[in-house]
């Protein structure tokens, strides 16, 4: 067990966090964000874009990076007053302090995987000679950097164990760059491999890797430009990129995106090609046993951007697949790969829960399933007879079980609210399991109780919603302040997991909620189409309902609802805080989506017409406007404190986005009381990190700093204080 190696002994079981709610703090004066008379017509529809300067880099534009600047030293002054901000911070450093590893991945006789010591600013890669060998460290990327901003990104062995291919990721850019490390001699072979993103690296025996690219973008231009012709490359150990072989391209779709799989039996090249950020794909087959003769000629299976098929392996002749095509929860198909459609079956139909991944492991498949947003896991023979299950001991989130045919046995990771992933060994013919590692933790998960309710939205739709909460409070009845998280997009299901910031509010007396909300993909396809395009609102509206929800049933004090989103998560909290200022007692929006009509411009913000719609349609633009968080902050509105967060690495969602927003509501309500505390006004603030991006990638340190920042500002707005807990402690005696 891996824990055994950590040297950290276990700590005694932690007190709660109990803060000291300090006086009132003043809302500061906000720093002058200059205006511009832009006013663009657009299907008829007059659309200010008054703050559309703050666009432009923040790394090469003196003027934004001065307002940059100003608006971080007043959230600092403002944060600087919350009494609970070092509480916060200490409590982090604790919840971070223990040691955690990665799911294994075997090759050769070596198993690879990431660990932390704990206080590490990024992960490093370790391997194991053998399963019962003392592990040895491979790449520390710690020593990268001076400020611990350069992280391993993806990383991959190749055949034998004898290289691993991994990317290097600086300051939170999408961008990578590709290097080979010889694992016997700990050396770094070659120059690496520069302009990769959005890539997967599928290596071909030990010879070398396959990873994709877009073309070395314009001088300037790399964090904001929209990325085109996306294209697969084959890079031999030890070579130049110079001499990089093209593998496939497809110069008739530039806005296709490309990624590549080697079949566990070497034989089948798959590339999966998608045009947005749905997973409906395109496939095509390249023979590596005719490479020699043929080159890299491709073959295409699947014709048509209309369902998933993703290809789980090859097994007796045979390609698996998981797709929705006939089965909006996704069944699992065999493919003759020498036949048209005509060779292909269906090997284990859909049910009610949606399956969410597959993978082939010796003589079986193993099915990961969810059912109401929890993980369970269930193994089928080859020819889809059901073989068993595989206990997880628990409702929470399940991932790994990677392997191919003929391997004894594969890896899982499992995690809840309250329990850190502990990784799992599994005997695939016997299903016996035991633990490869276990985080020694700074808490009792048993001190927090997990539970899952039903609630209904607007139209009638039974929505789920997970709450946890000090099992104090649960015993007693007693309403404590609440932070509400929530996604609702890209069918990207929302499932337990441990979060070290979601435990220190815990720890200091809070509640946490995670809404299952509509655009995800908790329920399959459906559940996904209900809450994107024309349905966005149903988005929104689950979200209200669960707070009205949580205030309903007694989880939350009047005045004690805070709520937080990321990404589409971001827009998700911008768009409820516009709608509902009035439910919701404090916001933080962090790297959202702001700007519904220009969101399109930037990076890979193309590909997200797939979820929103395209801001070039009027029946798409109409849509947008409506929900937009920039263009719909009424100044005649009193809303609640909100903190924005973003980052000025942030080549995914862009920092003008954060930037435009806050400056139109710190324009609105200058001045305004929104009598949430007292006579206290609401801030509205933003944070923006220096050397960081979308999120991965992002040093300990930073995210200790940030989550405490958070943390202070939505438990002064929401009075978490850490009274209530203390009261059901008392109680619960």
């Amino acid at each position: 067990m891996l824990a055994a190696q950590s040297g950290i002994a276990a700590p005694a079981l932690a007190e709660p966090v109990v803060g000291v709610k300090g006086p009132a703090i003043a809302v500061p004066d906000y720093p002058e964000t200059r205006r511009e008379a832009i006013v663009e017509q657009k299907f008829g529809e007059a659309v200010a874009d008054p703050y559309r300067w703050l666009e432009s880099d923040v790394r090469s534009t003196p003027e934004v990076a001065d307002w940059v600047e100003r608006q971080n030293a007043v959230t600092q002054t403002y944060l600087g007053q919350i009494g609970m901000r070092d509480a916060f911070a200490a409590r982090l450093g604790k919840l971070y302090g223990f040691a955690r590893f990665g799911t294994p991945r075997p090759a050769g006789n070596r198993y690879f995987y990431t660990g932390n010591a704990g206080r590490l600013n990024q992960e490093q890669v370790f391997v194991q000679d053998r399963a019962d060998a003392k592990r040895r460290l491979l790449l520390d990327p710690n020593n990268w950097s001076h400020d611990g901003a350069s992280a391993v990104g993806d990383w991959e062995p190749s055949e034998t164990g004898k290289y691993l291919a991994y990317s290097i990721q600086e300051g939170g850019s999408d961008w990578r760059v590709l290097r080979v490390v010889d694992v016997d001699s700990g050396a770094v072979l070659g120059e690496g491999v520069h302009w990769s993103k959005f890539s997967e690296i599928a290596w071909i025996g030990d010879e070398g890797f396959l990873y994709a690219r877009f073309p070395e973008p314009e001088d300037g231009s790399d964090f904001h430009a929209p990325n085109f012709n996306h294209a697969i490359y084959f890079h031999r150990v030890g070579t130049d990129q110079s001499q990089d072989e093209l593998v496939f391209a497809t110069p008739k779709r530039p806005e296709a995106n490309h990624y590549a799989k080697v079949t566990g039996d070497g034989r089948w090249l798959v590339i999966e090609s998608r045009i947005g950020t749905d997973a409906r794909n395109e496939v095509h087959l390249i023979d590596l046993a005719r490479r020699n003769s043929r080159g890299w000629k491709a073959r295409r299976l699947i014709k048509g951007f209309d369902h998933v098929w993703k290809i789980i392996d090859s097994a007796d002749g045979r390609l698996f697949a998981r797709t929705d095509d006939g089965a909006p929860n996704y069944r699992i198909m065999t493919i003759n790969p020498n036949q048209l459609r005509g060779g292909w079956r269906e090997l284990i139909g859909q049910n009610n829960h949606t399956i969410s991944s597959a993978s082939i492991v010796g003589s079986r498949l193993v099915l990961e399933y969810l059912k109401d947003a929890a993980s369970h896991a269930i193994l089928f023979d080859l020819d889809g007879e059901l073989a068993g299950q595989i206990s997880l001991g628990g409702s929470g989130a399940a991932g790994g079980f990677a392997g191919q045919a003929g391997d004894p046995e594969t890896f899982y990771r499992f995690t809840s609210f309250n329990r850190p992933p502990s990784i799992f060994r599994l005997n695939i013919e016997t299903g016996d399991t035991e633990v490869f590692a276990e985080p020694e933790l700074p808490f009792d998960p048993e001190d927090y109780k997990v539970e899952q309710r039903f609630f209904t939205s607007r139209d009638g739709t039974r929505v789920p919603i997970f709450i946890v909460r000090h099992k104090a409070l649960a015993e007693t009845n007693i309403a404590a302040p609440t932070l509400l998280y929530g996604y609702g997009g890209f069918e990207a299901s929302q499932t337990p997991s441990f979060v070290a910031s979601r435990m220190a509010w815990m720890q200091a007396g809070g509640v946490f909620a995670l809404a299952n909300i509509r655009g995800g993909g908790e329920f399959g396809k459906a559940w996904h189409d209900a809450g994107r395009l024309a349905n966005k609102q149903n988005t929104f509206d689950d979200f209200i309902a669960a707070g009205e929800f949580l205030k309903a049933e007694g989880y939350t004090t009047a005045k004690g609802l805070a709520i937080e989103g990321r990404s589409n998560g971001g827009l998700l909290v911008g768009a409820v805080v516009n709608q509902r200022p009035d439910l919701f007692d404090a916001a933080h929006a962090a790297v959202g989506v702001m700007d519904m009509l220009r969101f399109d411009r930037w990076t890979a913000g193309r590909y997200w017409v797939d979820d929103y719609g395209d801001p070039g349609s009027e029946q798409d633009f109409r849509n947008l406007l409506a929900y937009s968080p920039y263009h719909n902050i009424n100044a005649q509105t009193l809303y609640p404190p909100v903190l924005v967060t973003t980052a000025d690495t942030d080549d995914r969602v862009v920092p003008a986005h954060s930037f435009k927003y806050i400056a139109a509501l710190q324009a609105a309500q200058t001045g305004a009381v929104a009598g949430r505390s007292g006579d206290e006004a609401a801030a509205h603030l933003i944070r923006i990190e220096t050397r960081a991006g979308h999120g991965s990638g992002k040093p300990v340190d930073k995210e200790i700093a940030e989550s405490a920042d958070v943390l202070a500002f939505l438990s002064h707005a929401v009075g978490l204080d850490g009274s209530a807990l203390e009261r059901a402690l008392e109680l619960a005696e």
